[in-house]
């Protein structure tokens, strides 16, 4: 029985991000480099100096997983927020993201 105690806690489905995955990051600005911190089927988090303005439609370009259009949600120093539209297409992006991550190096 106290196996099962062990197997009713809350569990992440991935671990969080071990490596900064690079991307890029498209904008009516331009094209910039960025590393993606985490992600999710709502959206993800990048490291950048420079992000787009707050709002920016933005296209997300991952090595693997694809590229995905996104709206910058959040800035701050050194990083930012994007958030995807929440369809299952969002999600395959944000899990093919997670298992390009978990199988790299294998």
């Amino acid at each position: 029985m106290r196996h099962w105690h062990v197997l009713d806690r809350p569990v992440a489905m991935a671990s969080r991000w071990r490596r900064r995955t690079v991307c890029d990051l498209i904008s009516d600005e331009g094209c910039r480099t960025v590393a993606l911190r985490g992600i999710d089927g709502r959206g993800a988090r990048l490291d950048s100096d420079d992000p787009p303005a707050l709002g920016s439609r933005v296209e997300l370009r991952h090595p693997d997983a694809g590229t995905i259009q996104a709206t910058v949600s959040e800035i701050g120093r050194g990083m930012l927020r994007i958030s995807f539209d929440g369809t299952e297409a969002a999600i395959a992006f944000a899990l093919a993201a997670i298992a390009s991550d978990m199988t790299r190096g294998r």
